[in-house]
């Protein structure tokens, strides 16, 4: 396991099964923690009904004082409550007395089953257990990831390093996520740490810049969910000289790289999925404006099936296109499919119609492009198809 990913300096992790999913061999508690304070920023769902977890921990961002997460998975401690709050601020105590800091340094995450409470049984014996664990290894951090996961097939991690003034800064990550997952972040947890040094204003600004061109750049199926939350620790334990313009933008195009591996993990990931499919439009007036065309297509469900059958139904793609909200007309677009233009300016071309679908069905990945003529806006937007299977699991979530 030696080319797993690794932790920036000062950051300790560990995760472990403590007993709130039945099955033993797999992990449901994890802990992410700073060995001195630090910049803390959180970006969390817009969903109004939320996990108790979100409303607790967005009272403490942004923070100079941050010294851990503590993330269960199995339970999502959401739709519960005064006891849900209570339990959630619980937990960042009995994590805090773990390692010995102030509980409101302490955030918290939880994910999976709604409106459950939580086993605070297992979790009070689990905390200090995974609390023993910590350690800077890549697998503690490799197990830590995997104490996120919950209908995840596999821990999704990330590392980059940059150089700022001759010393060597980390950025690393860890996400979870594989359904429920639609712009605004979903069902989705992530944690990115840093050994640089930066307020955390600097760190609130950087994160919801990385967010904004990954985690709500993608989509399984548009569903908003309770519990996401992402963080952002920065401890400074790298020791690097005073950042300037030209070190802030490179520190800040790692941590938009970490992210944005993280979301493409996650769509890749997708209950069921078949096709990873990544959609550019381009030419628009604004990148929001890109934005709400690429989720319209990235959400639309005849989109998603007419990949799932490798039908190049250029229909279904256009008109998503025209009921995203966006002012466009039929002549101002074309459209290619895997590098194949299959609709120029309101008409369709003459393609190869039988190669084009042998090439989705043949490859995993599939290129949407939308051009416009209206300016310079553009997005990237990842998303997956929508199959027999993703409905199977989905039907079955909870009985």
């Amino acid at each position: 396991m030696s080319d797993l990913p690794s932790l920036p300096a000062g950051f300790s992790a560990a995760g472990l099964h403590c007993g709130i999913k039945s099955n033993p061999s797999v992990f449901d508690l994890c802990l992410f923690v700073s060995d001195r304070p630090a910049s803390l920023a959180g970006v969390f769902t817009q969903n109004k009904v939320c996990g108790a977890p979100v409303k607790i921990s967005r009272q403490r961002v942004p923070r100079a004082t941050g010294r851990a997460v503590v993330i269960n998975s199995g339970n999502s401690n959401a739709c519960t409550g005064d006891r849900g709050n209570a339990d959630a601020a619980w937990m960042t105590e009995q994590t805090a007395a773990a390692i010995n800091c102030a509980a409101e340094d302490v955030v918290v995450c939880s994910t999976g089953i709604i409106g459950h409470f939580l086993p605070k049984d297992v979790i009070e014996a689990g905390i200090p257990a995974v609390a023993g664990q910590l350690a800077t290894t890549p697998e503690a951090f490799h197990n830590a990831a995997r104490g996120m996961m919950t209908t995840d097939t596999f821990a999704k991690q990330a590392t980059r390093t940059l150089d700022i003034g001759g010393t060597t800064v980390n950025v690393s990550a860890a996400a979870k996520g594989a359904a429920m997952i639609g712009p605004n972040m979903a069902t989705m947890l992530g944690v990115v740490m840093t050994d640089a040094a930066i307020t955390p204003e600097e760190a609130d600004t950087m994160l919801r810049h990385a967010v904004d061109r990954s985690f709500n750049c993608i989509s399984v199926e548009g569903h908003t969910s309770t519990s996401d939350t992402v963080f952002l620790f920065a401890n400074g334990a790298a020791g690097h000289s005073e950042l300037d313009d030209e070190s802030r933008a490179a520190l800040q195009a790692v941590i938009d790289e970490v992210t944005m591996e993280m979301a493409q993990a996650i769509i890749r990931d997708a209950e069921g999925a078949d096709h990873f499919v990544i959609i550019d439009v381009e030419g628009a007036r604004t990148r929001d404006e890109a934005h709400c065309i690429a989720k319209a297509i990235a959400n639309g469900a005849l989109v998603k099936t007419a990949i799932t059958g490798a039908d190049p139904n250029w229909g279904r793609i256009v008109s998503a296109a025209g009921y995203s909200g966006v002012e466009m007309a039929e002549d101002e677009i074309s459209l290619l499919i895997n590098d194949v233009l299959i609709y120029e300016e309101g008409a369709p071309t003459e393609y190869d119609e039988a190669a084009l679908s042998q090439s989705i069905r043949d490859n995993r990945d599939v290129s949407i492009k939308l051009l416009l003529t209206h300016g310079d806006g553009s997005v990237r937007f990842w998303t997956s198809d929508l199959t027999a299977e993703y409905v199977r699991l989905n039907s079955e979530y909870t009985t």
